[in-house]
């Protein structure tokens, strides 16, 4: 494996990426000449946390055949003037300049952030067309999409401070025609939320029947707070309403993103990293159920890092993903 170049180490209490310890634990890739296209993962430079270009290319370049990348909105490089709902094209922007820099091939055959999907405030309903205007302006033919943040919860512990939804907010007048708006003109939803709001979601896709939504981190089952120590529960409810929710044909999902914290698998707390073989156990019921339920064509594999990183390396994630599909 690569030596990474020098990473800041995240002042986030919530997501500490331990550098020496995940490099306790590194493995043969397994069949390395598949190719992957990564379709959720993230840029930014904030609070002493750089995950930038070069930063992603050691994760791509670290065995894995990743030949395009699809970047995530993640309130990064917003311009900092001008009207607020304009501010978020700005990501746009900056993402559309390093998959500039990738296209030209010096820096390897990945084609990185080939996809961008940026945000928008749905709330603004139908004016929230201009915006999505200058978005597609701005991306060059690579703006695909809007990921709105609706993840809410009663228990505030378990809901990140700098990004709160309002409870309710996918059954807002104002949003759902904003979401109509985006479908009007092309363009995807990618919804992330938490494991008790995935029946609003199904409401939504149903009442939006042409809306192309995508499901973030199999729904984020949540397994912190007052859902801490009641695992079965929560499995429970989250297997019961993904199998409704994949009842909409519009609906499709992303297998990953359960290595942060909130999930509560714990992944992290071990005093070597995990074996793909033990990540893989832990991820199976969750990605099963999933299968099982949208089908595999209407599945995919995401890394959403760097925010997983906190739990395994990028080798070791694409390791267990594929390992997750053998029998």
């Amino acid at each position: 494996m690569t030596s990474p170049s020098p990473r800041a180490v995240s002042q986030s209490s919530n997501y500490p990426i331990r550098e020496a310890w995940l490099q306790q634990w590194d493995e043969d890739i397994l069949e390395p000449d598949l190719p992957i296209v990564d379709p959720h993962h993230h840029l930014w430079d904030r609070g002493g946390w750089r995950y930038l270009l070069h930063e992603l290319l050691d994760d791509l370049n670290s065995g894995h055949t990743i030949v395009a990348t699809v970047f995530l909105q993640c309130r990064s490089m917003h311009r900092a003037d001008g009207p607020e709902e304009y501010r978020p094209v700005g990501e746009t922007e900056f993402v559309n300049g390093v998959a500039a820099m990738s296209a030209s091939g010096g820096f390897g055959s990945a084609r990185v952030c080939a996809g961008i999907v940026g945000h928008a405030d749905l709330r603004l309903g139908a004016r929230v067309g201009d915006v999505l205007e200058a978005h597609i302006r701005a991306g060059g033919g690579r703006f695909r999409g809007v990921r709105h943040t609706t993840a809410w919860d009663a228990d505030s512990s378990v809901v990140n401070p700098s990004n709160v939804a309002s409870p309710g907010l996918m059954a807002d007048a104002s949003f759902r025609e904003g979401l109509a708006t985006l479908t009007s003109l092309g363009l995807s939803f990618d919804a992330w939320l938490y494991h008790p709001q995935i029946d609003e979601l199904t409401d939504l896709a149903r009442a939006l029947p042409d809306a192309r939504i995508v499901l973030n981190h199999v729904g984020g089952p949540l397994g912190i707070g007052a859902y801490s120590g009641h695992n079965d529960e929560v499995f429970e409810r989250w297997s019961k309403s993904i199998r409704n929710l994949a009842s909409c044909p519009n609906v499709h999902v992303k297998l990953g993103g359960l290595g942060m914290r909130i999930n509560g698998l714990g992944f992290e707390d071990n005093p070597r990293p995990l074996s793909t073989e033990a990540l893989a156990a832990g991820l199976r019921p969750f990605f099963e159920t999933c299968v099982e339920a949208f089908g595999a064509e209407r599945c995919m594999f995401e890394s959403n890092f760097p925010v997983d990183r906190r739990s395994c390396s990028y080798t070791v994630l694409w390791n267990t993903f594929k390992r997750c599909l053998l029998p």
